[in-house]
């Protein structure tokens, strides 16, 4: 009996081909219990330093101690790939884990959302993070310590600012605004148009300057970059650093369900294909992919959050009973968790699953309010959308230089965090060094400004 969990990667990879596995190099490394902590936390195993990051580290270590919470490991997509085992996992733990990040690097390497954003940024993040992590490094030693984490500061804050629809490297807004062309549909026009130019320069339209932004801009990060006034190219550079990374992260935030249920459904048809597996190590792999796929509570118990691994389970199972295996992979080709819910999640799923919708009223207490289809799938995802922050745009620069963001609460459909809200507005004044204000609707849905300095006021 093996007990070196190295010995079933060529193995696995090797069953994973004749399955129709299509994916790039991973690189396995087991890492201390410690170091796979900060990884979870960073995001990323070198990362530009951070007080927040520290924040959520010592979060992340109570919630382990307390028995909420075990990393198994943790892997980033790209050419090549790289996952990271906690040195306390077991050999079986290894081998369905191993099984588990070969499903993901098939699903990254052949979704065109995460094809798009890694032919954009960097197939290597981790490389690349380290050299932002560097940059970082060189900042604080040119201008300060205080200085550059003001910038990360506001950076940070906005991370979730960025528009997908738009390139990572894009162009500036036109200078000027497009001027009309003449009208030559009628004889005064024709002749007119017919002039010498040299005889009537007078009479040539003048160049307006577009107004900036010249549409509600959603991508923050690049905008500020861009726009403000006084920015300094270190820091404008960090901002950027900050939105790069942003756009390799979304794929992972956007299609969380069905790459985690697409990576658990290979994980549990490989351990059943793996006849070289022992059969005690096999037993304890397949008790660990039974905890992997569980619901967050059963029997008597109200589940109030869903476990991504066991609802993308679930899905994926179906689909390929019903659609077939070829049917799945276009679907892991083309879709993100929105796509993917609202065609796939049907009434009879979600029954058999036992899902439903929930309010928190203001006291604290959960309301259950209903499990209508339509409803079910879109409280799913509303966490989902902008990476689960507020909704919010540039939409005006004014003559005074105040950068004023408004606050879509239609779209929204929630409030904001008054004190949150301006502690984040005076991070980005900060780097803006002009004033900030941001639009919103107030419990009463009427308008209300908040500004970085003063209170809200109508």
């Amino acid at each position: 009996m093996t007990q070196d969990w190295r010995e079933h990667v060529p193995r696995l990879e090797n069953l994973a081909r004749t399955l129709g596995f299509d994916w790039s190099p991973v690189i396995f490394e087991s890492v201390s219990d410690s170091f796979m902590t900060e990884i979870a936390v960073y995001g990323l195993p070198v990362r530009m330093p951070h007080w927040s990051f520290g924040a959520r580290y010592i979060y992340q270590l109570v919630q382990r101690h307390m028995g909420h919470s075990r990393l198994f490991e943790v892997v980033f997509p790209g050419n090549p790939g790289h996952a990271y085992l906690a040195a306390s996992n077991g050999v079986a733990d290894n081998i369905l884990v191993i099984a588990h990040v070969l499903g993901h690097a098939d699903f990254s390497k052949n979704n065109l959302l995460f094809r798009r954003c890694q032919e954009q940024g960097s197939q290597q993040i981790v490389e690349h993070a380290a050299s932002h992590a560097r940059q970082i490094e060189r900042d604080i030693e040119a201008h300060g310590q205080p200085a550059v984490e003001r910038v990360l500061d506001a950076a940070l804050s906005l991370e979730q600012y960025i528009d997908l629809d738009q390139a990572l490297r894009r162009e500036n807004y036109p200078e000027y605004a497009q001027v009309a062309a003449l009208r030559v549909d009628d004889r005064f026009g024709a002749r007119f148009a017919s002039l010498d130019a040299g005889t009537c320069t007078e009479l040539k339209p003048r160049k307006l300057r577009a107004p900036i932004p010249p549409h509600p801009e959603r991508d923050l990060l690049w905008f500020i970059a861009t726009y403000a006034p006084e920015m300094e190219s270190w820091e404008r550079d960090i901002f950027l650093a900050v939105r790069e990374e942003s756009f390799y992260f979304y794929p992972v935030f956007a299609t969380q369900i069905m790459n985690e249920g697409w990576a658990s459904y290979w994980h549990a048809r490989l351990l059943r294909e793996a006849d070289f597996i022992p059969q005690n190590e096999y037993l304890d792999a397949i008790k660990c992919h039974s905890d992997v796929v569980r619901p967050i509570a059963s029997g008597e118990k109200s589940a109030l959050a869903v476990n991504p691994y066991h609802l993308g389970f679930t899905l994926w199972e179906a689909i390929v009973k019903e659609q077939g295996i070829d049917a799945a992979r276009k679907i892991r080709r083309e879709d993100d968790d929105f796509s993917f819910l609202r065609n796939h999640l049907t009434p009879e799923i979600a029954k058999d699953m036992g899902l439903f919708r929930y309010q928190r009223t203001q006291n604290g207490q959960v309301k259950v309010v209903g499990g209508e289809i339509e409803a079910l799938r879109e409280g799913l995802l509303s966490d989902k959308y902008n990476f689960g922050a507020p909704r919010v745009t540039v939409s005006e620069v004014r003559g005074d230089g105040t950068l004023v963001l408004q606050h879509d609460t239609k779209l929204d459909g929630r409030g904001l965090d008054v004190e949150r809200t301006r502690k984040v507005l005076q991070y980005v004044k900060s780097v803006w060094r002009r004033p900030v204000l941001l639009k919103t609707l107030d419990a009463a849905s009427q308008p209300v400004e908040i500004s970085a300095d003063a209170q809200a006021a109508a």
